[in-house]
């Protein structure tokens, strides 16, 4: 009997001596891989961050032997996901600011200012997260409630959209704005001759340069803050649409340090000096840090008529919106970033907007294939220009379709909205779609971007049927829009967004079947383990 036993240890030394060492093995999962062919898997192996195997539970512990074995016990899991459009460093500061998301009212909005500030004692107040449409009286609101009960702290709080905001006399006065103050690129309400306190777009400049600046610290804390709410949903990169250098400066050096770990496509804001800086630098690259894009604005939001349209707004007599950086202007900067690696990302919500720019790119680019400039949200397209998206890759929100579907209508009509969030239609010209959140201004959970891009519903249930069904998406796209094609609209998808050998170890594991579980589940998914470079951080 003991010559059995020994035989056994030798023979089992020598198998185990036979197989690769490695970091971890996760076995028993339901891996949707989302490879070329969109292939389902039990097992991988990971090693120094990567996977380098992927097959049956049987063929991976056949070949790998590994200190740590990851049994899910047949729980889902897919590769991490990716918001293509958010503002991740807007997502932290906002931790340090009254959360004005949700507010049912103007009256519900002063209530949360006063709240926060028995608590924080600020020196000026700000806020984000008012939205008039969600009011039962869906108008800009004014400055004189906050004038009377903070008639010596300077207060800004910008709607949901962060393409307006209300700034209150105190603010007002600090910044030096007076009824004669010159603007451009979108408005200063006035009534009866009196500012009202609602700046739009270009002129909330005015306010914001007198907005004091979060220090390092608060900077570094809005930036971990972010991180963990990111890691707590599965998203493993995240790409922050409009970051100065100092802030792309700040998230390289805590990577570097490992003091941040998720993956960040950093948008630069326009302006000269970034231009000056970044285009002759070229792309800057790093595992967690990818620089080589550009982003611009085209044009403001919907929900604050800001949108450039072609016709007046419905709801608006002889109001277009406007460009917020005049046509010109767009030409010559797109004709600077063509010049280099970079990547152009212009935000466009309205169909003026967006015919600008398809037709500026399309120029521009003169046929070149693989630039893959963007167009961020793609809202609302006339029907004549989506073919101009055959070499434009369109970058959406579909929680943006249910946040507005209850009012678009009214704001633009009937005929335009055949051309709005038109996701199915711009996937079929371009073949790809980058999906994310626009967070903030949107939820983070990618489990409501899932959600609302596949039944193009509420959380309510409403409409029953879904809204402008026929630009659904199915289960299969929207899991690739959140990964593999986010992925390559960042360049990226050689290295993540998939389940395969050779890519970046970024994955997640699920409590249900995201892919199968009844589409009314699909929000309260939640993830039980997130994972970058093989490291769990979940």
């Amino acid at each position: 009997m003991k010559k059995i036993i020994v035989v056994f240890l030798i023979t089992m030394t020598i198998s185990c001596s036979k197989k690769e060492q490695v970091d971890t093995i996760v076995i028993n999962a339901n891996v949707y891989t989302v490879n070329k062919n969109f292939d389902k898997a039990q097992a991988f192996a990971i090693k120094n961050g990567k996977i380098i195997d992927v097959g049956t539970t049987l063929e991976i512990e056949s070949k790998y032997a590994s200190t740590f074995i990851n049994d899910v016990k047949g729980k889902t899991i897919v590769p991490g996901f990716i918001d293509a459009h958010c503002h991740f460093f807007g997502l932290g500061l906002q931790q340090q600011k009254v959360d004005l998301t949700g507010t049912t009212s103007f009256n519900d909005v002063v209530q949360r200012i006063v709240d926060f500030q028995k608590e924080k004692k600020a020196a000026y107040i700000t806020g984000h997260g008012w939205d008039q449409n969600d009011w039962e009286i869906k108008k800009f609101p004014t400055k004189d409630k906050l004038d009377q009960l903070f008639p010596n702290t300077p207060i800004a709080i910008r709607r949901i959209d962060g393409h307006a905001l209300l700034a209150n006399q105190a603010a007002i006065d600090l910044a030096k704005v007076t009824i004669n103050t010159p603007f451009s690129g979108g408005e200063i309400l006035q009534k009866n001759g009196k500012l009202t306190g609602i700046f739009i777009d270009n002129p909330m400049n005015l306010i914001d340069k007198t907005i004091p600046n979060p220090s390092r610290k608060e900077q570094i804390q809005a930036l971990k803050d972010a991180e963990e709410i990111c890691f707590f949903y599965g998203l493993t990169t995240v790409d922050d649409a409009g970051l100065s250098k100092k802030t792309v400066d700040l998230i390289d050096s805590l990577q570097q340090a490992n003091e941040l770990k998720i993956r960040i496509y950093a948008m630069i804001s326009n302006s000269p000096k970034n231009l000056d800086y970044y285009l002759p630098k070229g792309i800057i690259k790093t595992d967690r840090l990818n620089v080589r894009s550009i982003k611009v604005y085209a044009d403001g939001a919907l929900g604050s008529r800001g949108a450039a349209m072609k016709k007046s707004y419905s709801d608006k007599h002889n109001h277009f919106g406007a460009l917020v950086t005049p046509i010109g202007e767009l030409q010559n900067i797109a004709k600077r970033i063509v010049k280099s690696d970079y990547q152009m990302n212009t935000h466009a919500i309205g169909d003026s907007a967006n015919y600008v720019m398809l037709k500026t790119y399309n120029e521009i680019l003169k046929g070149k294939k693989d630039r893959r400039w963007r167009i961020e949200h793609a809202q609302i397209i006339d029907m004549n220009d989506f073919n101009y998206f055959d070499n434009i890759l369109p970058s959406i929100q579909p929680t943006h379709a249910t946040s507005d579907m209850y009012w678009a209508k009214d704001r633009i009509g009937a005929e335009r909205m055949k051309g709005a969030y038109a996701y199915k239609e711009l996937l079929k010209h371009y073949g790809k779609v980058a999906l994310g959140t626009d967070f903030p201004v949107e939820k983070v959970s990618p489990f409501l971007t899932f959600y609302a891009a596949v039944t193009r519903k509420d959380l309510n249930n409403f409409p029953e049927n879904g809204f402008q069904m026929e630009n659904a998406l199915t289960r299969e796209e929207t899991l690739k829009g959140m990964t593999i094609w986010a992925a390559y609209a960042n360049f990226e998808e050689n290295e993540k967004g998939s389940i395969e050998t050779g890519k970046m170890a970024d994955f997640i594991i699920l409590n249900k079947n995201i892919m199968e579980i009844e589409t009314s589940k699909i929000p309260s998914i939640k993830v039980e383990e997130t994972y970058v470079n093989g490291e769990r951080v979940k």
